[in-house]
C-alpha cells in the first residue's frame, strides 16, 4: 500500500502529530512519501539489506542460560562461562553459540543512551546478574530436596501436584529473577536505548553513507539499516518467519518477544503487536527513503510500546500474586512464581525509555526502591502483605496510561 503523506503513514502507525488523520496536509514535513512496506523485507539489488544474526545468537543464549539456572548439578563457573562466552569455548548445547563471539554479560547494561557514561550503573548492574548466578548455587542448589520456607531455601510445590519451584529464603525465585530482568537489561536496553538512538543511528559518516547507498564492506546494506535491523533482531530474532513475526508473536522466545504477544492477548492492549511491527517496517522504510524524522518518530513510538509492555507485565504479576495470597488457602509456590517474575519486570523498568527524552519511566533508585518494598524485612517475599503489592502496582500503572486492573487482568 502506498502512502500518499506522512500525516497518513504517522496515523497508521499509532501516533498522530497533526489534528486530525482526515486531512492531506503535509504541513509536517512538505512532500514526504514513503511506501509502507507489507512485510518487514528489504532489498538491494536483489539481495536482502535485513541482518540480525548478533540478536539471534544472543537470545538463543540467553534461553540456554536461564535454562540452566535450573539445572542443580551445574556448577557457578560453568553458569558463568555461559553468561561471558569467549569464542570457541563448548559452553552451550548448540554448536554455533559455541563458535560464537558473542556473549550475553557484555551486551547487558550496555547502551549507548544510558551506560556510556554511567559506568558505575552498569558494573553494579551486571554484578546483579552475577549475583542471582551464585547465590542460585551457593543457596538453592544444596537445599534442592528441602522444603522451603521463611529464611531457608528449597522447594515448594504448586497446589494440585503442579510445578516445583525452587527458591530463596526470601522467596524469590533467582532463575526468574535473573530471565526477566534480562529482558530489560539486554534486550529492551539494547534496542531502545542502543540501536535506535541518533548516537548509534547517526555515528560518524552513517547519515552521509545512507544519503549515497554507500553500504559497509563486503555488506549489501548500510550502517544506518543495519542498526535499525539489530533493534528489530532484539525482538524478532528467533522468530519462525522474521519478515512477519506477528503470525506467531509470543511464542519464539522467552523474553521480549513472549511478553510483547502476552499483552496483545489482553483486550485491554490489543493491536500493540501491530504498533510495535508496524513502527519497525516504517521507520526501516523511511531509513531507506532517507527521510529521518519519519524514522525518529517510529523510534519513538517503539520506545513507548516496548516499555509499556514491560510495565503491564511487572503488574500483572504483581497482581497474580496478590490474588494468590488473598486465597483462603494459600499456593506459595503459584504466589512466589508469579512475584518472582514480577521482581524481574519491576527490575526492568529502569531500561525503559520515555517518547520524549533519552531518560527511563524509573530511574534506578526508583526501582530499587520499589524491590526494596516488595522484598522488604527478612523474610522477604513470606512477608509481603497485598496492600504492599497494591501499592507497587499503582505506583507503576501511574507513569502509563493504563490501570492496576486493567494489567492485572
Amino acid at each position: 500500500m502506498r502512502i500518499k503523506s506522512l500525516t497518513k503513514v504517522i496515523c497508521l502507525s499509532g501516533v498522530l502529530l497533526m489534528a486530525s488523520c482526515s486531512s492531506d496536509d503535509d504541513t509536517t514535513v512538505p512532500g514526504v512519501q514513503i511506501e509502507e512496506p507489507a512485510t518487514y523485507a528489504f532489498e538491494r539489488n536483489g539481495e536482502s539489506t535485513v541482518s540480525f544474526g548478533g540478536q539471534t545468537t544472543r537470545i538463543k543464549m540467553a534461553e540456554e542460560i536461564s535454562s540452566e539456572l535450573k539445572d542443580n548439578t551445574n556448577t557457578q563457573a560453568i553458569l558463568d562461562a555461559m553468561f561471558n562466552h569467549q569464542e570457541g569455548v563448548d559452553d552451550f548445547e548448540d554448536a554455533d553459540l559455541n563458535a560464537s563471539d558473542k556473549n550475553v554479560r557484555s551486551k547487558t547494561a550496555a547502551s549507548r543512551d544510558y551506560f556510556s557514561a554511567n559506568t558505575t550503573d552498569a558494573t553494579a548492574i551486571k554484578a546483579d546478574f552475577d549475583t542471582w548466578i551464585k547465590s542460585q548455587v551457593d543457596e538453592v542448589f544444596p537445599n534442592w530436596g528441602v522444603t522451603a520456607m521463611a529464611g531457608t531455601p528449597g522447594v515448594l510445590q504448586e497446589a494440585g501436584g503442579g510445578s516445583s519451584r525452587y527458591v530463596n529464603a526470601q522467596g524469590l525465585e533467582l532463575n526468574q529473577a535473573f530471565a526477566k530482568s534480562l529482558i530489560g537489561g539486554l534486550m529492551a536496553d539494547q534496542a531502545l536505548n542502543n540501536y535506535l538512538g541518533t548516537a548509534v543511528l547517526d555515528e560518524a559518516e552513517n547519515i552521509a553513507n545512507n544519503d549515497n547507498d554507500v553500504v559497509a564492506d563486503g555488506k549489501p546494506y548500510t550502517t544506518m539499516e543495519h542498526k535499525w535491523d539489530e533493534a528489530y533482531g532484539y525482538l524478532y530474532g528467533t522468530s519462525v518467519n522474521t519478515a512477519e513475526p506477528n503470525l506467531t508473536i509470543g511464542s519464539d522466545d522467552s523474553f521480549l518477544n513472549k511478553y510483547i504477544g502476552r499483552v496483545e492477548g489482553d483486550e485491554d492492549f490489543k493491536g500493540i503487536a501491530d504498533d510495535i511491527y508496524n513502527a519497525f517496517k516504517l521507520g526501516r522504510a523511511a531509513i531507506v527513503a532517507k527521510k529521518y524524522t519519519v524514522r525518529d518518530q517510529q523510534a519513538a513510538i517503539i520506545r513507548e510500546k516496548i516499555s509499556q509492555v514491560i510495565a503491564v507485565r511487572a503488574v500483572f504479576y504483581l497482581q497474580q500474586g496478590k490474588r494468590a495470597l488473598e486465597a483462603s488457602t494459600i499456593d506459595y509456590a503459584s504466589a512466589f512464581h508469579d512475584l518472582s517474575e514480577g521482581y524481574g519486570f519491576i527490575y526492568s523498568l529502569q531500561f525503559t525509555r520515555k517518547s520524549d527524552d533519552a531518560t527511563p519511566y524509573f530511574s534506578r533508585t526508583e526501582v530499587q526502591g520499589l524491590l526494596d518494598d516488595l522484598m522488604k524485612g527478612t523474610n522477604g517475599l513470606w512477608d509481603v502483605t497485598p496492600e504492599t503489592l497494591q501499592t507497587i502496582s499503582e505506583t507503576i500503572a501511574s507513569k502509563f496510561d493504563f490501570t492496576a486492573e486493567q494489567a492485572g487482568s
